[in-house]
């Protein structure tokens, strides 16, 4: 058998690294049309960082795993095709800002219907509305050759910073396909890839649309959860209650649970917001005015808790930012990943540099090119990337932790505090170091959901 993967980016690559290292007689192609992306993945700097991603790609990439340009070749000889192109929100038109732009689909799709000269199987692991199975079908039913075309639904559910352990032991493998004939044996092929290490109880199979949709729900039910915890942290600032003693007590209830109870300055990535928004839409458009408001407040919410966290870094830095240099530690939009899309980061630096501050920003793994990106429009010379977060904090008013990476950790913040302009402050957005430490040092600690004075 032959797969390919039609997208290398950050469901692509992983997905098919991961499927080459546990089904070895399986041939795996990655094929994108960014030749620069393809040069990275057959190069010493993969263009995504996961732990433990490298070293997997550098033992099986020439044996059973091959990263291409060369789609029209994919598309012919292979047997399955996942199709692993971004589906962004549309920046344009009718559902701007809200709706997903299947544009890179049908781009692979019609490059299928034309390509193709046998049957195949074509899954969809990109995040897609409910029904795109069916604009997939009929672009395919246009193949000259008369090929049949079987269409899966098979969404991805791992994380950023743990997408190799996600991939490798999976919580459940989401498999949905038409209650045929045809359609039963294209999934079994499906179950039978994933059977190579996946117990089968976590194989579940549904139909087309509620596959589809798993995926939707899935992610607006992890974001509500993030909304939920940060909306009492506001709460707790002001009552006296600390937020990390309320997630105890919630998470202990069995019906609940403790996983995302985290309280932060919001969730981002590539998917919380973008598939809520694309909820919001699709209920909106099947006239559930109410259901589309509920799940609008839950991003609402991401962004009043990035806001707020920067307009109280103002208030306590003397109601003024301007001129004053605040060292912010971390940039990703959370650990263990160098992705930068929708970081709360982002929010939080425009909005301090709209008040002039300077910004010293240190991330490990993001480089200078994409932190100026993604800050593009804001004064260029209010912004310095640094690698070293001591010269990150030197002559600093304030430390801001965006990014939760374990480095900042182990910093000797004693020999910080001496070279920082005084009083000194950390505002945590993680809550991630130990404030009591702080304070004995000297400095002033504000974390999220914490009591504040």
């Amino acid at each position: 058998m032959k797969i390919c993967s039609i997208g290398a980016g950050y469901v692509g690559g992983p997905t098919m690294v991961v499927i080459a290292e546990q089904c070895p007689e399986i041939e795996v192609v990655v094929v994108d049309v960014n030749p620069e992306r393809i040069a990275a993945w057959n190069s010493d700097r993969l263009p995504v960082y996961e732990p433990g991603l490298e070293e997997i790609v550098q033992k099986i990439r020439g044996r059973n795993l091959t990263f291409s340009t060369d789609e029209d070749e994919a598309i012919r000889t292979s047997d399955i095709i996942f199709l692993a192109v971004n589906t962004p929100t549309k920046t344009y038109g009718e559902g701007a800002g809200r709706a997903s732009d299947l544009t890179y689909i049908e781009n692979a799709v019609r490059r299928i219907a034309q390509v193709a000269t046998t049957d195949k199987i074509i899954v969809e692991k990109s995040t897609i509305p409910v029904r795109t199975a069916e604009k997939i079908r009929r672009i395919l039913g246009t193949n000259p050759h008369h090929c049949h075309f079987e269409i899966l639904s098979n969404p991805e559910f791992m994380a950023e910073g743990t997408a190799v352990e996600d991939l490798r032991n999976p919580d459940r493998i989401l498999i949905g396909g038409d209650d045929t004939p045809q359609g039963k044996a294209a999934i079994q092929k499906l179950v039978d890839i994933y059977a190579h290490w996946v117990p089968r109880e976590r194989i579940l199979v549904q139909n087309l649309w509620s596959s589809e949709l798993s995926k939707l729900a899935s992610n607006a039910f992890l974001a509500q959860r993030i909304s939920s915890i940060n909306a009492l942290s506001a709460l707790c600032e002001r009552s006296g209650a600390d937020i990390d003693e309320i997630s105890q007590a919630i998470g202990a209830d069995s019906r609940i649970g403790q996983k995302f109870l985290k309280s932060s300055i919001g969730f981002g990535g590539s998917c919380f917001k973008k598939d809520l928004l694309n909820l919001i839409y699709l209920c909106e458009h099947a006239g559930l005015t109410e259901v589309a408001h509920y799940w609008q407040k839950v991003v609402d919410m991401n962004e009043y808790q990035k806001h707020r966290f920067a307009c109280f870094i103002e208030e306590k830095l003397f109601g003024t930012l301007s001129g004053k240099k605040i060292a912010i530690f971390g940039f990703a939009f959370k650990k263990d990943t160098n992705d930068t899309r929708e970081t709360p980061a982002i929010t939080v630096c425009q909005d301090l540099l709209e008040e002039q501050a300077v910004l010293a920003i240190c991330d490990p793994k993001v480089p200078e090119s994409t932190i100026r990106r993604d800050l593009q429009g804001s004064p260029s010379e209010n912004i310095q990337v640094v690698q070293d977060p001591y010269e990150a904090s030197r002559q600093a008013h304030a430390i801001v932790i965006l990014t939760e990476w374990e480095e900042w950790v182990s910093l000797d913040y004693a020999a910080i505090f001496q070279n920082m302009k005084q009083p000194a402050f950390v505002f945590d957005g993680r809550n991630l170091l130990d404030a009591k430490q702080l304070r004995a040092i000297g400095f002033e600690v504000y974390g999220i959901g914490k009591p504040r004075s």
